[in-house]
């Protein structure tokens, strides 16, 4: 066996499991999940619509690279949200349509990773935990770039050593962040992507939360955009990760898409050709779909607005919980230890949580998601809710 495997964290929902074994929740309260990000609101009736049209596609092997209109959809969409110049995407080299971006996430590192080098991959910590996964498996080591709310929620990219930078040959951004919900400026953008060029590493752009916000005349920047404006139009060492999951409601499809560097892209593909995961035929007719139509996600985040609003009016009052830029999940600190305010939390309110140090490594500068749970805001309103009372009353008794 890979003795790589063996390098691998249990998954913080695994962690989750057992924290909460042996507590009894009270029978007379349903349960209420706010600790796994799966949006459950309807998926858009007319993508649905399309896919039964389709299902004809299933009795086809699809391409790997995905067929022409779908990837023309998403270049469509991209120059469209990110105000890039028309054509400035092209289809043929810089697009390539995946089966669900978490396994692109993990994918991408072991296509990119020359393990013959001393290599290190940073990541931000907290983080979604294929980061360091993918690291792990393609033989590098995980370096861990603190978010804390004194930095706004963003790593310190000026404090990562230059010696470093030079081990670095993938840098994974989560834009707008999971847990954290910040949103990277573009200025930080250009000063990654300065740092890229200047000790050869590839950006990965998580970019999967960026079209629920809360402002709709401010929308998050994103990688490509940064790159056109820093003059780097071929969006040299940048690959952006965007998803119909939580845009469109639509987790179970499995569709997102990778973009950005011509060159990159094209030893990705022969990787996945290898690999095996081309999306079916109806989940593409479906995305081109999804991707060609802005009402459905507009309508998205004003349930999300509407979330928020309540839930921040009930619990403000006993937990020092504010609105993120972006993003469906609260991270909320906690009065007790993270573990202990889950556990308890859903022994004496079925209302689970996720441990914020469930999602995050020890450094030493301490572990930055220790202190806070992520409360993920993707039930219906009335259930969201529910569980703000129920929490808000549990931290009155604490």
């Amino acid at each position: 066996m890979n003795p790589d495997l063996d390098k691998l964290h249990p998954y913080p929902f695994e962690k989750l499991q057992a924290l909460k074994a042996g507590a009894t929740p009270p029978a007379d309260r349903p349960h209420i999940a706010l600790s796994i990000g799966e949006p459950r609101q309807a998926a858009p009736a007319f993508v649905l619509d399309v896919l039964r049209d389709a299902l004809d596609g299933a009795a086809r092997y699809p391409l790997t690279r995905g067929e022409g209109a779908l990837r023309e959809a998403i270049a469509g969409w991209l120059a469209r949200r990110f105000a890039l110049p028309a054509g400035g995407v092209d289809p043929e080299t810089q697009v390539l349509p995946v089966t669900g971006t978490r396994e692109a996430l993990f994918a991408f590192a072991q296509a990119v990773v020359d393990r013959t080098r001393d290599a290190a991959v940073l990541l931000p910590n907290p983080f979604y935990q294929i980061y360091e996964g993918a690291a792990l498996l393609a033989g590098a080591e995980p370096v861990y770039l603190n978010t804390v709310a004194e930095n706004r929620f963003l790593p310190d990219f000026d404090s990562v050593p230059e010696a470093v930078w030079d081990r670095c040959q993938l840098l994974y951004l989560c834009s707008p962040g999971n847990p954290t919900g910040a949103v990277i400026d573009i200025d930080t953008l250009r000063k990654v992507m300065e740092l890229a060029e200047r000790h050869d590493f590839v950006i990965a752009a998580d970019e999967c939360y960026s079209e629920i916000y809360f402002d709709e005349e401010h929308a998050p920047v994103g990688l490509l955009q940064a790159a056109v404006a820093a003059g780097n139009p071929e969006f040299r060492r940048c690959v952006v990760f965007h998803s119909l999951s939580k845009r469109s409601n639509l987790p179970g499809l499995r569709s997102g898409f990778v973009a950005g560097d011509a060159e990159v892209l094209a030893r990705f593909l022969r990787y996945r050709t290898y690999h095996g995961c081309a999306m079916p035929l109806h989940h593409q007719a479906a995305s081109v779909a999804a991707w060609g139509d802005e009402a459905h996600v507009v309508e998205n985040r004003q349930h999300y607005r509407e979330r928020f609003d309540a839930v921040l009016e009930i619990l403000q009052p006993v937990l020092p919980v504010e609105r993120p830029e972006a993003g469906f999940y609260l991270w909320a600190p906690t009065p007790v230890p993270d573990t202990d305010f889950a556990r308890d939390l859903y022994a004496t309110e079925n209302v689970t949580v996720l441990p914020g140090s469930y999602l995050s490594r020890p450094t030493p500068a301490g572990n930055p998601g220790a202190g806070r749970v992520r409360m993920a805001l993707v039930a219906e309103l009335d259930e969201c809710v529910e569980a703000a009372r129920r929490i808000r009353r549990f931290t009155e008794t604490l």
